[in-house]
């Protein structure tokens, strides 16, 4: 299994009135983890796009366990779940730094559509294959 991690820091602008994360932003540090995991393992956003294509969220889920406040900091673990359909589906943690408690857990899936029809790609595209075989996943 190949994963990533990022460090975020709580901005004021995250929270509700109650000083505690907005629900809404955890698909927001799940893109962050996205983002982090295509940087360190080639699979970024807009190397798929050049490739000629685009891959939507199809599919999301988040179970919160434990809230997070501003001025906290938190660790978002990115773990890529294999498949053999043509999509990409990720596991997510979100650790607070602060206290070292599990926050919330997830998982995204995302399918890949041909950038300019915008039709959906039931086999993997050669080079999401290629990129499959580099990792033996």
């Amino acid at each position: 299994m190949i994963s990533s991690e990022i460090d975020i820091d709580i901005r004021f602008s995250e929270t509700d009135a109650m000083g505690v994360v907005w629900h809404g932003n955890y698909l927001k540090f799940f893109e962050d983890g996205r983002e982090a995991f295509g940087k360190k393992y080639g699979l970024e956003y807009l190397d798929i796009h050049a490739k000629g294509y685009v891959t939507p969220i199809v599919r999301s889920e988040i179970d919160h366990k434990a809230p997070v406040y501003y001025g906290q900091a938190i660790r978002v673990i990115t773990k890529y779940i294999p498949t053999k359909s043509a999509k990409i589906q990720f596991e997510y943690e979100v650790l607070n730094v602060t206290t070292g408690q599990l926050c919330a857990t997830g998982k995204t899936m995302q399918v890949f559509l041909d950038r300019d029809s915008r039709e959906l790609e039931l086999i993997s595209p050669d080079f999401y294959r290629e990129w499959k075989a580099q990792y033996d996943l």
